[in-house]
């Protein structure tokens, strides 16, 4: 074994890292950023308390069968109870306040329970079980799945406790969309925004910083070719990846697991407008950025957050509040809303609204990202 030469090559390599001064900096970011966002998103786990509306139709009741039922979930600490009057709209509720599951005490509740266990009363085997209705947000898996496992829990120690264990109580769950969806139709518009930003942002880093340094944008200027017509000519190539990507990711979704999207207008606007957004932002972190290699570390520490803190996995309510601000401000956030919205949803008023930040981002960022990127070299 030559030892010599494995130190030597060692130490030669080590020298070259340390000359980078981008490199090094980047080498050294890129944990601490994962540690501090993933510390912060599960920090105290543990401590959370997930809200969940409950409205009981049964308000005249008398026998305190659901008075002690509501009692009983009112002393689960995981749960945030948020009591609604009989009349008022749960999904509106819901949807106004954010919250994922509902749980609604039917009309007759008590009385039907004490019927059941007191003979003097007539009751009827075939309304058997005295069912609850859950109502459950399909995009938020991860809060209604809690939700569920503690209603089931209670809905057995209540059985228990009533008939010794016979199912008298039960429950059936509905979707606060008014549609049967699965968690695959709402992760998918996610993993499409997420696709375009990494591919259009490391596209950008790699052409720019790659042809700098090959020299390709200086000689470009002795062409009978501007600047404007060479981006739009590299903007129009990457227009057509990110649609041919798009399109995969929904056939496959379709085939695979039958997805069920809306395609309209405002898909292609939102398509379009990530597209020119990300590669504005790789155009801005190229020009700064010397360096294939650390170019692209740069792109993974911008991309790298916004990957986990802009909803595309799990939803924000998941995080701390701090975290949920700085989503926010993060434009992959207004993009996976907005392709919800209007491939999911359906809701108009919503996708304008979230159209109308990523139309600003890809603007703004676009612009910026032409401005700075320069044929000559500094």
């Amino acid at each position: 074994m030559n030892t010599k030469f494995i130190v030597h090559d060692l130490f030669s390599g080590l020298k070259q890292w340390l000359r980078s001064k981008g490199t090094v900096f980047w080498t050294l970011m890129f944990p601490i950023l994962l540690i501090l966002i993933f510390g912060a998103i599960f920090s105290g786990v543990g401590d959370v308390e997930i809200p969940i509306v409950v409205q009981n139709l049964d308000v005249d009741d008398e026998t305190g069968f659901t008075e002690g039922f509501i009692d009983n979930l009112s002393h689960v600490s995981a749960l945030d109870i948020k009591t609604l009057k009989k009349g008022e709209d749960v999904d509106e509720y819901m949807k106004d306040e954010d919250i994922s599951g509902a749980l609604i005490i039917p009309e007759g509740f008590g009385k039907n329970l004490r019927d059941y266990i007191n003979p003097a009363y007539p009751f009827n085997e075939s309304d058997l079980p005295f069912n609850l209705t859950f109502i459950a947000d399909p995009t938020d898996q991860s809060s209604v799945s809690i939700l569920r496992s503690i209603i089931v829990g209670i809905i057995y120690e209540s059985n228990l406790q009533i008939t010794g264990g016979e199912k008298v109580i039960g429950v059936e769950e509905e979707s606060s969309l008014g549609e049967e969806f699965e968690y695959i139709d709402f992760f998918v518009p996610g993993i499409i925004g997420l696709t375009i930003m990494t591919s259009m942002v490391y596209g950008s880093i790699e052409r720019n910083t790659k042809y700098r340094k090959d020299g390709i944008l200086r000689k470009l200027l002795t062409m009978p070719v501007t600047r404007a017509e060479w981006i739009l000519s590299k903007m129009l190539f990457m227009l057509v990846l990110s649609f041919i990507s798009t399109f995969v990711i929904l056939i496959v979704g379709v085939l695979a697991w039958g997805l069920t999207v809306k395609i309209g207008i405002f898909f292609f606007v939102l398509i379009i407008s990530t597209s020119f957004l990300f590669s504005g932002m790789g155009m801005i972190i190229g020009r700064f950025v010397k360096e294939e290699e650390t170019a692209d570390m740069a792109g993974g520490a911008i991309t790298f957050p916004m990957m986990f803190l802009a909803g595309t996995f799990f939803p924000l309510d998941q995080m701390p509040e701090f975290l949920q601000a700085v989503a926010q401000v993060l434009p992959l956030y207004y993009v996976n809303e907005g392709l919800r919205n209007a491939m999911i949803y359906a809701n108009l008023d919503k996708t304008l609204y979230f159209s109308a930040f990523v139309i600003v981002f890809a603007v703004v960022f676009f612009i910026i990202g032409v401005l700075l990127t320069k044929w000559k070299e500094d």
